[in-house]
């Protein structure tokens, strides 16, 4: 920290008077001294045999006066008590420095931080509100992050709630005015409706399960699985929808057992919505693999690819994000809720791993991280390589 050209001046001129305080208290001492040795022979005599049997060195040299060792010693005191003081008042001025740096943060500088770099403990002080600054920093941001996430996720919610309850409302009122002419027709309009109920209820169903696993403190009802197991079940019972699609569902597991700790509903729920996902945009594809395996002792990979066509580089960012659907998907046949993605990616951070998607023309693969064991968790790598 460099000082101001005043505070300079300020502690020169504090080191002048502590000196010249000094040399005056020194000088009383040393004259009530004197004094005191000649009004007494019986002491001045006693310091006189005292200094006649002192001597130092080889050439034993004596002391001349005790004036001059009291002068040494007091030296010795003065310089220490200066260096003090002036030491004392640096710290001070310090001090009032990074006070007025907290002043000035206080004042709504929040992008500010203390500059200067100082000696010991308050180092420590300084790095510790920088780095409290920045903490609040960051909350504020995710507070704010959060805001405008509920404000989004209301509009969002409110848009695709208000096209099916608009369809509904419109056909239950042509029926209410009697604007049918037949049997046939009316049947037609209450089906249109019932399937547009089923569309909301859908989408509420979703919302409710996404905002639910959002939440960091969700219980996970946890059990020992047989992962090899779960995703044969998987590929059983999506079976039939998929012949449907004229696509086959594979597993490539060559481990015989693959056991770990997790809450089975809620991992199911992933594949679920990882094999639904593949099969409703894996146009065009002929095969959805469900590979899974271990990586070290403590972490699984699990892959649910499928060889349809190649998602777009500049929507891989944001697929996970909720509601969003790649734009040449949305149709009436293969438009979700938009939820579906991102319920998997928060289940999979429940249970302390991770997700993210690759594609190319070859294939598409969403390839989650998971522990063996919860008391695990891991670390999302910074940077993830998408496949060429």
């Amino acid at each position: 920290m460099k000082l101001t050209a005043r505070e300079k001046s300020e502690l020169f001129g504090e080191g002048v008077v502590t000196v010249i305080l000094l040399l005056l208290l020194n000088l009383s001492i040393y004259v009530l001294l004197d004094q005191m040795i000649e009004s007494n022979p019986a002491l001045a005599n006693g310091i006189f045999q005292i200094k006649m049997s002192l001597a130092f060195g080889p050439n034993h040299i004596q002391f001349w006066s005790w004036g001059w060792v009291f002068l040494c010693v007091m030296l010795v005191a003065d310089i220490f008590i200066v260096y003090w003081r002036l030491i004392r008042r640096y710290r001070q001025m310090q001090l009032q420095h990074v006070i007025y740096e907290l002043h000035y943060i206080a004042d709504g500088h929040l992008g500010h931080r203390i500059p200067f770099q100082l000696q010991g403990n308050m180092q420590r002080v300084i790095t510790s509100i920088n780095a409290l600054v920045d903490s609040t920093l960051r909350a504020m941001e995710d507070e704010r992050q959060i805001e405008r996430s509920k404000d989004e996720l209301v509009t969002n919610v409110s848009h695709d709630i208000r096209t099916p309850l608009t369809s509904i409302i419109g056909y239950l009122g042509l029926i209410e005015d009697k604007q049918y002419h037949s049997e046939e027709e009316l049947l037609k309009y209450t089906h249109t409706a019932f399937l547009k109920a089923k569309q909301m209820k859908l989408l509420v169903e979703d919302l409710f399960e996404y905002t639910k696993v959002r939440q960091p403190a969700t219980p996970l009802s946890l059990t020992k699985i047989d992962l090899k197991q779960l995703l044969e079940q998987l590929a059983v019972s999506f079976e039939l929808e998929a012949h449907k699609k004229k696509m086959e569902i594979k597993t490539e597991i060559s481990e015989d057992k693959i056991m770990m700790e997790a809450d089975g509903e809620k991992l199911v729920r992933v594949f679920n919505n990882l094999v639904t996902n593949a099969l409703k945009y894996g146009v065009g594809g002929k095969h959805i693999f469900l590979k899974a395996g271990h990586v070290n002792e403590s972490e699984l990979v699990v892959e649910v690819a499928n060889d349809g066509p190649e998602i777009p580089k500049k929507a891989l960012s944001q697929l996970f994000d909720r509601f969003y659907r790649v734009e040449s998907s949305r149709s009436k046949e293969t438009g979700g809720s938009g939820l579906g993605l991102a319920i998997a990616l928060s289940i999979v951070e429940l249970h302390h791993g991770y997700l993210y998607v690759e594609s190319n023309k070859k294939m598409t693969s969403f390839i989650m991280h998971l522990p063996v064991n919860q008391e695990v968790k891991l670390t999302r790598p910074k940077k993830i390589k998408s496949a060429d």
